[in-house]
Parts: C-alpha cells; sequence; structure tokens
C-alpha cells in the first residue's frame, strides 16, 4: 500500500483538544520539541521553562504544541503530567526521523529532536516550530561525518524553524555550508550574522536579513508556494542573559576534551556537552538557554500568527 500522510495522521497522531481547536478553526499553532525537557536541561528548569515557552505563545495569540512520543502515539500538545513525566523518567529515547517506526512500534516514551518534531509537526498540520538551537556539523565533523539529522530535514520538511542559530559546542561555519548546500534559507531575524546561541554574534555574515514578522511570513508563504521545504529564522538570544564569547569556547574546548577521554559520541554527545558547559559556566549557560528559548516562543508565535493573517489559513 502506497504512503498516505493521512492514513499516518490518523493512526499514530494523538492531538489535545486544543490543538484539535486551533487547528478546525485555522489558529497559529506553534509546535515546541521535548528533547529539551528530556535530555536538555535539568529539573526542575527544564519544566518551567517549557511551561514559559507554552505561555510566551499564548500571550502572542497562538496556540502551542509540545510534541513527544508514548504509547505507540506521536502526542501533539502536552498536560502538565506528561511533561512532568518525560522531565523525570529515565531512559527517555531521543526521537529523530531515524528513531520514529522504533519508537511508535515499541511504544516507548521519547523525546523528539529538531528533526523528529518538524516531522511530526508536519504531519500534524503545523507548519511553525520554536526551539533553542538547532543541531549542526560537529567539530571534525570532515573526519568523523558526524552531521545532525536536523540539517537534511531542513531541506525536505516544509517547517520554518525559529532557533537561536546552531549549538555552540557546533562547527558552525561548517553547519552553514551545509544549510547553503541543502537550500535552507536562514534568515536573520533582525540580525546581520549567524547567533552563536549563547552569544548573539559569531562573525558569520547572513545573506538575508529580517526585521519583522510580516515579512518572515511573506517569504514563508512564497517559499512553499513554490513547493520548497524548510526555513531557519534565527533570533540571537536576548542582550541580558547572552554569555561573553570567551567563556564559551574556554567552556566548550574543556567539554570537548572530557568527551573525547571518555568516549562519548553519537546521539549521546551534544547532551554531555551541555551539561559539561553548564558546569564550568556555574549555571550561566542554562540560563541564556531558558531566555533563548522562550524568547524563540515568542518571535516563532508573531510570524504564525503574521502568516494567518497574510494567507487566510495555517
Amino acid at each position: 500500500m502506497p504512503f498516505s500522510a493521512a492514513a499516518a495522521a490518523d493512526r499514530y497522531l494523538s492531538l489535545a483538544p486544543t490543538v484539535r481547536d486551533a487547528l478546525a478553526e485555522g489558529l497559529p499553532l506553534v509546535a515546541l520539541e521535548s528533547t529539551v525537557i528530556a535530555h536538555g536541561l535539568p529539573y526542575p528548569t527544564n519544566v518551567e521553562t517549557a511551561l514559559a515557552m507554552e505561555e510566551a505563545i499564548r500571550a502572542e495569540g497562538a496556540v502551542p504544541a509540545t510534541i513527544a512520543i508514548g504509547d505507540g502515539r506521536i502526542m501533539v500538545g502536552l498536560e502538565r503530567a506528561s511533561l512532568e513525566e518525560l522531565a523525570t523518567a529515565e531512559d527517555v529515547l531521543k526521537v529523530s526521523r531515524r528513531d520514529l517506526a522504533f519508537a511508535l512500534a515499541s511504544q516507548r516514551l521519547g523525546a523528539t529532536t529538531v528533526s523528529g518534531t518538524m516531522l511530526c509537526a508536519h504531519l500534524a498540520g503545523i507548519r511553525f516550530f520554536a526551539t533553542g538551537g538547532i543541531g549542526g556539523v560537529h567539530r571534525g565533523g570532515e573526519s568523523t561525518l558526524d552531521i545532525s539529522a536536523d540539517l537534511m530535514e531542513l531541506s525536505r520538511t516544509p517547517v520554518l524553524v525559529v532557533c537561536a542559530g546552531a549549538k555552540a559546542i557546533l562547527d558552525l561555519p561548517r553547519t552553514l555550508e551545509y544549510l547553503e548546500t541543502q537550500g535552507v534559507p536562514v534568515l536573520g531575524w533582525q540580525t546581520d550574522e549567524f547567533p552563536a546561541f549563547y552569544t548573539p554574534r559569531s562573525g558569520l555574515r547572513l545573506q538575508q536579513r529580517v526585521d519583522d514578522e510580516a515579512q518572515v511570513a511573506a517569504i514563508a508563504r512564497t517559499h512553499w508556494d513554490c513547493g520548497l521545504a524548510g526555513l531557519l529564522v534565527c533570533s540571537p538570544v536576548p542582550a541580558e542573559a547572552a554569555l561573553p564569547a570567551a567563556q564559551v569556547e574556554t567552556a566548550i574546548a574543556s567539554a570537548l576534551s572530557e568527551a573525547e577521554a571518555k568516549g562519548i559520541h553519537g546521539s549521546s554527545l551534544t547532551p554531555f556537552l551541555l551539561r559539561q558547559v553548564a558546569e564550568t559556566t556555574g549555571g550561566a549557560s542554562i540560563e541564556a538557554n531558558r531566555a533563548l528559548l522562550i524568547n524563540n516562543a515568542r518571535v516563532a508565535a508573531r510570524i504564525a500568527r503574521a502568516y494567518g493573517s497574510s494567507t487566510g489559513q495555517l
């Protein structure tokens, strides 16, 4: 039997009532990932941040839809109890496109990455998604070929992602080169530079700058009208929460050295590096992460609302 997105959605999607109603009424929706809850931030900061992101989206007139995997279903829109479970459970699967079928078939509890969330949001009919930092080309990736699935997903799935650039632990120049090769538009939200996650500047100039949500909405509409896939909107970390670039680079170098000594690689590498950086910075990186996540949720909601106003549909 040929693949049918509608059949897949009917069989595997579990929509929260608020999400179902928003889709039916054409209200602006913003998807949120769950890996940041299960693997990115410590408890209880992870739950507090997830709730704050949802509230920031509501305050901008949109509907939040946090996505995770559980009981053989793609859960779109989580209750507080489900957020708490993701935040505290052990051995939560990290679910990208590669892992989705396994997570569903084995009925495991899973937290979706950027690529996993994009795919699931698309199945649910949600076009906008806010995250912290996307994955990218890892340092040393020219020899290890350790490249996040997030980059390929952006080239194939028509979802707009708001982020604070790629995670600073990555090779940012090569990440931008890879995005260009894949034909992914990288738009600087009120900036001419690619943000470096914990810091607003990377020294890497962007080709395209956008200064308001109506401009982004028009670009997204045209992009999708032409049958193209994902877009990346890069919003710098708020200035009051940004960390000095030198402090970040020192912390990352120490974390990478520790990871190499312990033989940590693959999907475990990024969570390990983020924890090490948080420890080295005395928790300052966690505060920066929290601030940029909430800010990105707010920006994504504004874009989603502007898109709905300009097209009459979401």
